[in-house]
């Protein structure tokens, strides 16, 4: 290896500093002479040499100019490779996912899905007519929608665990928009609330159809999981409480329409004029709890306590899940039989209210006649319906595929919400849309496609047809009691409340507050107010970020410490002591005082003997070195220990973080900040003089001096002598250094608009201005070329005769080199490490991270 290499292998170890003449031989004396200022530009991309008198060094870089991005290198990058044939096919063909899964189709697949769709249907059925009573509906409607959204929801679906169809908290919004449209009909009016609940799912459908073709899901994403848990446990406490007249008998005596805090004080007020069907209601009521626990909790546990055998305690968890699966079938089955044996013989006044007669088949299949003007009275109930659409169904798809690990594609899935209420028109169905409780139920079962709705679908088209005799007879008590049990799950545990506040505090008041408004005042109330939350938490956030001013720590990395127990004696010598390194890259440090603080092994004696050892031998390590690494002053961030003390930057330097991009919603707030920091810190370039009140301005007037009239009496008043009088009026000097270099680490920014940049200048200006001289403005860790694009278009970053000339880089001129593997397909000369510089060389104030700052020859106010 030649001296020359040597020095470059040197520098690469950081150790270029330690070379002086004393130690250069005169083989790189000679090489030395012959390094010309013609061939530097030719050198490879790091060398040091020495000036003419050998006292100090000198490093060459290879020159870097680095270009700007422009509109074409995004059009090439970004839309051109999307825009082609072959991308419009694709978008065609994601339309119908089951296209690229459906030739896989198999046997297995097959059992799977018919034993998921079975066991769905049978519960589909008894729940679609229950909601179809949330919605003020009769119950046909229910199984309408039931079975059109298990069908068409199968071909447009991502998700193989969703079961589309009436839902709890979606049925009482319908039945919120029925009762406000019907309000403002006149009473001869022939429409009725079937046909304002399909003309509701109409317009659901064509909202969410497109904005799933417009891929706009990512506005669904606006509304915090936090806000949409609080609506739907609203909700369900709303529903819970509106099912409580009709499960004891005395539903036509309270308005369930009403707020709910009314619902609850009507129901307790009526509780003397109780009937019969309190006992349809209240008892299969307990019995689906008893059932779910014992099926749930007490049965698997008696399983694995007493079943040794494995194939044994197969059959009986098989036992019990479809055991509770079926449960409301079985429930509703017993009440029906029972109320059919008290009330045949009274079919004009039966003792317990009854569902009534449901009409068999599809009697009104076909395309809706829509009565003019109903879709504007509809159109003030769109929005919150098309927000709890959506977002219960995105919730619930993207949970169940996380869980079952698959993706599920947002967009699509609008789009398959949108093409099942579409479709779901011409069978009369009113909005549906994925239901949680079957949802889970499907993937339990082993769900293995979408095609499992063909069968649920089927199971209910089934008891259209062939079960309709046997429903007029179930017990709307009982029915109640299922809507009763079904959406309390819905309800937020209180683990899950306190996780709220445990995760954020902000959250756990916006879940409350949520559910407060939803009780006390209505569901879209709740719904606008949780949107409103979401919405200016985000704004509020990015409008105040919490920009953090830095300063430097030295670290370093150290592989496979001996760990010892801070209260260890041997801790107290170990431990490296504070202040003791003025930290740069070379800074060479002992091994023994690295050791940490914990004790993990339970080796502290022998940790401590070893570290004593390696004290007395005092062998510097030359794999360690210290690095400055900058931390925000605050320990409320708790990024760093807080026993560590953060020095400052060096004086006249203030380093800066934001945490959020630098827009026109917080680029004042910013401003101010840092604005306000250099004022705190630093003392203006050129002082005031003493009594020239003319040059004061009225906003910035400085210290009071008081009139010279009043400084003898100030004086006498202060007990002063002789010539202390003089001094009342004089200027105190300002220590603090004059303004320098602000450098801004914008590793957080990721967007910059016109109006950030201009703020920016001017934050520029004012700051020169004050510190009456040009102020250095350095940029690290950004990581955008916009970003870059736009601060060098408003002079950042460059040489420019305005606001950064020559003379600031005099004597600190800083850039990052990188060493990197050489390519394959290079010569042999440049196999090995190959050196470059990071950042272009034409924006010298541009870092690939921050720059130490203590190392540079500030002059006034160096470190």
């Amino acid at each position: 290896m030649s001296n020359l290499d040597a020095l470059e292998a040197e520098y690469g170890r950081g150790k270029q500093e330690e070379f002086r003449v004393s130690n250069r031989d005169a083989e790189s004396l000679e090489l030395e002479n012959n390094f010309s200022q013609d061939k530097a530009k030719d050198a490879k991309p790091l060398l040091t040499t020495y000036n003419d008198n050998g006292s100090s060094p000198i490093t060459h870089i290879a020159a870097y100019d680095e270009s700007k991005v422009e509109f074409p290198d995004w059009y090439n990058t970004k839309i051109r490779p999307n825009v082609t044939l072959h991308h419009v096919g694709e978008y065609f063909r994601d339309l119908f996912p089951f296209l690229k899964w459906i030739h896989h189709y198999n046997a297995r697949w097959l059992y799977q899905d018919l034993v998921a769709g079975i066991t769905v249907g049978c519960v589909l059925v008894p729940q679609s007519m229950s909601y179809a009573q949330i919605a003020t509906l009769p119950p046909q409607y229910g199984l309408y929608s039931s079975f059109i959204g298990a069908f068409i929801y199968s071909f447009f679906a991502t998700s193989k665990d969703v079961c589309i169809g009436p839902v709890a908290v979606m049925s009482l919004q319908t039945a919120k928009a029925v009762s406000s449209v019907m309000a403002n009909l006149p009473t001869d009016t022939d429409i009725t609330a079937p046909i304002i609940a399909t003309a509701l799912a109409l317009l659901c459908g064509i909202v969410s159809l497109g904005v799933g073709l417009l891929r706009l899901g990512f506005l669904v994403e606006l509304i915090s999981s936090t806000a949409v848990g609080g609506f739907m446990t609203g909700s369900a406490i709303n529903i819970i409480s509106g099912q409580v007249p009709a499960l004891m008998g005395y539903s036509k005596k309270v308005n369930t329409r009403a707020s709910t805090y009314k619902v609850i004080i009507d129901s307790l007020k009526y509780l003397p004029d109780t009937k019969l069907d309190a006992a349809f209601g209240l008892v299969p009521l307990f019995l689906l709890y008893a059932w779910k626990y014992t099926c749930n909790t007490a049965g698997p546990r008696l399983t694995d306590r007493y079943c040794k055998r494995a194939r044994t305690a197969k059959i009986w968890r098989g036992v019990f899940f479809y055991s509770q699966a079926l449960r409301n079938a079985v429930i509703i089955i017993v009440c029906t039989a029972i109320a059919w044996s008290i009330s045949r013989h009274h079919k004009s006044n039966p003792p317990i209210s009854l569902l009534g007669t449901v009409p068999s088949g599809l009697k009104d299949v076909g395309v809706m006649k829509i009565p003019e003007g109903l879709l504007a009275k509809i159109a003030p109930e769109l929005p919150s319906s098309v927000i709890v659409l959506l977002l219960e169904h995105i919730a619930i798809s993207k949970a169940f595929g996380r869980v079952n690990d698959y993706r599920v594609v947002p967009d699509q899935e609008l789009i398959a919400i949108g093409a099942t209420n579409l479709i779901g028109t011409f069978f009369n169905a009113y909005p549906a849309t994925g239901s949680f409780s079957r949802s889970a139920l499907k993937a339990k079962c082993n769900v293995s496609t979408p095609l499992s709705g063909l069968f649920s679908g089927g199971c209910v088209l089934l008891a259209i047809y062939c079960l309709t005799s046997a429903f007029q007879y179930i017990p709307k008590a009982t029915l109640s009691a299922v809507i009763i049990h079904a959406v309390s799950d819905l309800v937020a545990s209180y683990k899950t409340t306190w996780n709220f506040y445990r995760m954020n505090p902000l959250d756990f008041i916006c879940f409350i507050v949520t559910v407060l408004i939803t009780v006390f005042s209505s569901i879209e109330n709740g719904i606008y107010f949780a949107m409103c939350w979401s919405v200016a938490t985000l704004l509020f956030k990015v409008a105040f970020p919490d920009g953090q001013f830095l300063g430097r720590v030295e670290v370093t990395e150290v592989i496979n410490p001996v760990v010892v127990d801070e209260d260890d004696s041997a801790s107290s010598e170990g431990r490296i002591p504070s202040g003791s390194y003025s930290g740069s890259f070379t800074d060479e440090v002992p091994d023994y005082k690295l050791r940490c603080q914990t004790d993990i092994d339970g080796k502290a004696s022998q940790a401590y003997e070893t570290t004593k050892s390696l004290a007395n031998r005092n062998k510097p390590n030359p794999s360690v070195r210290f690095h400055t690494k900058w931390v925000p002053f605050d320990q409320y961030s708790k990024e760093l220990n807080p026993s560590v003390e953060v020095r400052p930057p060096p004086p006249g330097v203030i380093v800066f973080r934001p945490s959020e991009s630098w827009t026109y919603i917080n680029c004042s707030n910013l401003y101010n900040k840092i604005f306000d920091e250099v004022v705190r810190t630093t003392r203006k370039g050129q002082l005031s003089v003493p009594g020239s009140n003319g040059q004061k301005r009225w906003n910035d007037p400085g210290e009071w001096t008081p009139p010279k009239f009043l400084q003898k009496w100030i004086s006498k008043s202060k007990g002063h002598k002789g010539g202390d009088a003089d001094d009342i009026g004089a200027v105190v000097r300002d220590e603090r250094p004059i303004l320098r270099i602000i450098a801004m680490d914008w590793s957080q920014v990721a967007q910059t608009d016109s109006t950030g940049l201009q703020t920016l200048v001017d934050l520029r200006k004012a700051l020169s201005k004050y510190a009456d001289r040009q102020v250095e403005f350095h940029f690290s860790g950004i990581i955008s070329p916009w970003i870059k694009r736009g601060l060098v278009n408003t002079g950042f970053g460059t040489i420019n005769q305005e606001h950064a000339d020559e003379s600031l880089l005099a004597g600190h001129s800083s850039y990052h080199v990188v060493r990197s593997a050489a390519p394959k397909d290079s010569d042999e000369e440049a196999q090995g490490n190959s050196l470059y510089t990071a950042t272009g060389t034409n924006t010298p104030f541009f870092h690939l991270e921050m720059p130490d700052f203590s190392k540079w020859d500030l002059g006034e106010g160096s470190a």
